[in-house]
């Protein structure tokens, strides 16, 4: 996310509202990320109409598990110095842009991060009796704490991981979604990282805050 063409990216903004995915009960929502707001379980309409989309590719008896989805300016911005401050202490010497740039490998900056956009999702997988499947780590761990393993082609895990990884790539992609190749639960549509990745000239979603109504 450090790459200056992603940051060059135009906004046209559509003015998509932010609707929450809990309404009609169509996406299981897990609540690990459950803010007073319940401002994790919103997105814009065209996310949800192509996770939907996705959804309905799944073999019988698997659904997707929606994590969390936008993510307030304020609260990427935290997490983006927590992972920072990480990095300070692991690395002393490292300058201040190679921090950034590390920083941006696993958490958006927050001036172009798609989930303040309502444009990005973290999800995955589960079975017919609601429990996730194994797709080789927990999400969100983090490059250091998995060696790598939550990278999306990572080839460290487990055959049964790499399938389900496959599968939830393959219909989240047909879909019209992006993944980030640094978290394989990391899916996006209509930001900037989505328009540099499909060669549009302009993204359709930027940094947005979560009103009463939208």
């Amino acid at each position: 996310m450090s790459d200056p063409r992603v940051a060059a990216i135009r906004v046209a903004e559509c003015g998509e509202d932010l609707v929450d995915v809990r309404q009609g009960g169509a996406l299981p929502v897990d609540t690990r990320k459950q803010d007073p707001e319940g401002a994790f379980a919103h997105l814009r309409e065209g996310v949800v109409e192509r996770l939907l989309k996705a959804q309905s590719m799944l073999p019988d008896g698997l659904r997707l598990l929606f994590v969390e989805g936008y993510r307030p300016p304020s609260l990427q911005r935290e997490y983006f110095e927590e992972y920072a401050d990480e990095l300070r202490a692991l690395h002393p010497k490292w300058e201040a842009d190679r921090i950034r740039t590390a920083a941006s490998r696993y958490v958006s900056p927050p001036e172009i991060a798609p989930h303040s956009a309502g444009a990005a999702v973290d999800l995955t997988l589960v079975g017919p009796d609601g429990r996730e499947l194994d797709l080789g780590t927990r999400m969100n761990a983090g490059p250091e704490e998995s060696a790598g393993a939550c990278y999306t082609d990572a080839d460290t895990i487990g055959a049964e991981a790499r399938a389900h990884r496959d599968l939830l790539g393959s219909v989240l992609s047909a879909a019209g979604l992006v993944n980030y190749p640094t978290e394989w639960w990391h899916w996006s549509f209509g930001d900037r990282y989505w328009a540099l990745m499909t060669g549009r000239a302009e993204a359709l979603y930027g940094p947005k805050e979560l009103t009463p109504g939208n």
